[in-house]
Parts: structure tokens; C-alpha cells; sequence
């Protein structure tokens, strides 16, 4: 078998490694890109029963995945290292990198999966610590692995990371990630949902500026659907606690004394254990392509979301019974014209952090969260 052999498709699997008992699996990034990874970690760990499968991940985002039944079996926080989990709260330190490299190849990995993106950063790191056997994805200007898969921008997330695991023979046990609620969680999401009213979670946020729907229409939503007698909940992180503090106004001046109590924002108040625990009692989830939506998704909940159309090919939901998506077709910056269609790694985007998603009017939106809603009390 050729070093630089990739497969097409999951099912098109390669033969399982033999004598592999320590796993290392890389994802840096948000919320989102972790839970995309879930199915692919389910699968090796099927693959792999007796191995011990250890997350390479972003701090915060990895910390949803403690404690709970399933892979990975051990969490290692990255530190900041370029292309992988520099993020703005700090800055690489070439020095600690090396000591964090130097630390994991004393574990002696058997297996190192590459889920981070097309390789330029997160393969040379990968290959750094050692692993007898690595798999993942590969632009034509990233180093090689033992076997490759040929990094196409767009494609699903969960689907790449499927044909990965499938490098290392790993078969898909799951098609969408998924993850249980504990009692705990529970008990956060009863706090705030258990009121006998229908209760909708908006979340108004988005890491990229160009995802977010514009603060008015969440406001329009959130205010007919208290008019409608459903409670609204605007969750967030510190960063959305102002974007939220908005909406609830804009919403509560329309409604007036009577309903303006239905809509509340929980933004900047909950741990990402307990937003799991509201979103999953939630009757319905409304918002951006974004970490939240997608943990929305793992946990159960009913969801409508509002994506641009690229973010949906690489990020969408897979089926339409319980999730809903409103497409924005804008594919030119709407400052400068630059054509949006090839960001990623082939290409630099433009400097504007205009929505791109502002073309999407509220009235099908409120349709089909009515629809979710009417489902939900069946």
C-alpha cells in the first residue's frame, strides 16, 4: 500500500493497524469542530476496543466531552501552537510547544489521527510526537502522513472525519454526533425550561461575523413568539451578553408590560454543562451556524438555523425531520464584491465582517420554529 493512498468514501475502509493500544486523536478549534469529531472517535473506538483513545483539544470546548460515556477516554488540553489552537487569549510560545511535543512522544502513541483541518500546521505536529501509525487529511503543500486522505474544503466535517477514521479501518457507528445529558444537566434544563410554557433558546451569536443573522430579525422572532405565548431564552458567552442585552430590549419594548417577562437572556450565566442541559429541554433552538447550534443538535433538541450556503455544505445538519435550515445564497462580499465561494485554505478573504446572511427574512423562520413547536407538543 502506497504512503500517499487515500479513500474516497467511509465504507472504503483500509485494514485496522495491528498492536494498537494508545490512541492520539487532534482537534483543536470551537464547540463545533469538536462535536463534528465525535462520530469519527466513536468509530475507532469500536475499531480499537482494547486501545485507550486520548483527545488532543481545545480547553474549553473539550471540557463538554468530560465525564461522559463514550471516547475519548482521556482528554490532553492543547496549549497555543500556530494553525492549530492560537487563539486570541494567547499567543504560541515556540518553547512550550517543543516541551508540549516533547511530553507526548514519551507516551508512545501506537495511533495519531488527524482531524485538524488540511495538514499544514497539524501534520508536522502530528508526525513531532511520534506515533508509530498516523492518518488524516492532506493539502498538496502539507506533509505527509502514513495515509492520507485529499483535503477538499468542502465537504461535511463529520463525513471528513469518518474518512479519516476509515484510514485506520474504523467502520461509522454514527453519522451525526451525539451526546447524553447528565442528571445534572438535566436538572439545569428543567430550572429553566420546566415552566409549562413552550420554550424556544435563541442564540444570536457567531464566531465569524459574516454567520450572524442581524440582531433586528432575532428581535422580530423572539418578540411574535412570545406574543404567541412560547417563552424566549437568549443564551450566549461573555462576548454575546451585549449583543443579547439588545434583542431582549428591542423584543420587550414591542411586547409591552403584559408578555415583555417571556423573553429572557441567560447570556454570559451559563457553563457550557449547563447551556447542555438547557438546550436539551428546550422545545425548539434558533440561531446561527455555530458551536451552540451544534451542541442544540447533539443533545436533542429541535432546531432552526440560519446558514450561508457554503457553511452548509461543511456544517449542516443531515436530516430535515427535526432540524430546519434558512439558506443565504450571497456568495460576493457585500462591501467589496470579493468572491466568497473559496475561502479556506485556497484562499484569503476579504477584511469586511458583514453578515452574509442578512437576506434571510424572519417570516419562514418563525413558519417552520411553529412547525418544530407543533411537533413538540405531539
Amino acid at each position: 500500500m502506497r504512503s500517499d493512498q487515500a479513500q474516497r468514501g467511509p465504507a472504503q475502509r483500509l485494514a485496522i493497524f495491528p498492536d494498537v493500544r494508545r490512541i492520539a486523536i487532534l482537534r483543536g478549534g470551537g464547540l463545533g469542530d469538536l462535536l463534528f469529531t465525535v462520530p469519527a472517535m466513536r468509530s475507532l473506538a469500536a475499531a480499537y476496543p482494547d486501545a485507550e483513545l486520548t483527545l488532543l483539544g481545545s480547553p474549553g470546548p473539550a471540557s463538554i466531552l468530560e465525564g461522559r460515556h463514550g471516547p475519548p477516554d482521556r482528554i490532553v488540553p492543547l496549549p497555543a501552537i500556530e494553525g492549530i489552537s492560537n487563539g486570541t487569549a494567547s499567543t504560541p510560545d515556540p518553547a512550550e510547544t517543543e516541551r508540549f511535543v516533547e511530553r507526548l512522544r514519551g507516551e508512545r502513541f501506537d495511533l495519531a489521527v488527524q482531524l485538524h483541518g488540511g495538514g499544514r500546521y497539524s501534520n508536522p505536529f502530528l508526525l513531532g510526537i511520534g506515533a508509530r501509525h498516523t492518518v488524516g487529511a492532506r493539502t498538496p503543500d502539507a506533509a505527509p502522513l502514513e495515509r492520507n486522505l485529499e483535503y477538499a474544503y468542502y465537504q461535511h466535517e463529520v463525513i471528513r472525519a469518518l474518512e479519516i477514521a476509515a484510514l485506520a479501518g474504523a467502520v461509522p457507528v454514527a453519522m451525526e454526533p451525539h451526546l447524553e445529558i447528565s442528571e445534572g444537566e438535566r436538572h439545569a434544563g428543567r430550572a429553566v425550561c420546566g415552566n409549562g410554557r413552550p420554550v424556544v433558546v435563541i442564540h444570536p451569536g457567531a464566531t465569524d461575523p459574516r454567520r450572524r443573522w442581524p440582531a433586528e430579525r432575532f428581535a422580530v422572532v423572539a418578540q411574535r413568539l412570545a406574543e404567541d405565548g412560547a417563552r424566549v431564552v437568549l443564551v450566549g458567552g461573555d462576548e454575546d451578553t451585549e449583543l443579547c442585552g439588545g434583542i431582549l430590549g428591542s423584543a420587550r419594548r414591542a411586547l409591552g408590560l403584559a408578555r415583555s417577562e417571556l423573553v429572557t437572556s441567560l447570556a454570559g450565566r451559563l457553563s457550557l454543562s449547563a447551556l447542555a442541559g438547557v438546550l436539551s429541554a428546550a422545545d425548539v433552538f434558533v440561531g446561527n451556524d455555530s458551536g451552540p447550534r451544534h451542541l442544540a443538535q447533539a443533545v436533542g433538541a429541535r432546531t432552526v438555523s440560519i446558514y450561508w450556503v457554503g457553511n452548509l455544505i461543511n456544517a449542516g445538519p443531515l436530516g430535515r425531520g427535526r432540524h430546519r435550515v434558512h439558506l443565504s445564497w450571497t456568495t460576493s462580499c457585500p462591501v467589496c464584491g470579493r468572491d466568497a465561494t473559496q475561502v479556506g485554505w485556497t484562499a484569503e478573504r476579504c477584511e469586511h465582517d458583514v453578515s452574509f446572511v442578512a437576506d434571510v427574512a424572519p417570516e419562514g423562520v418563525l413558519d417552520d420554529v411553529q412547525s418544530l413547536l407543533a411537533h413538540a407538543s405531539r
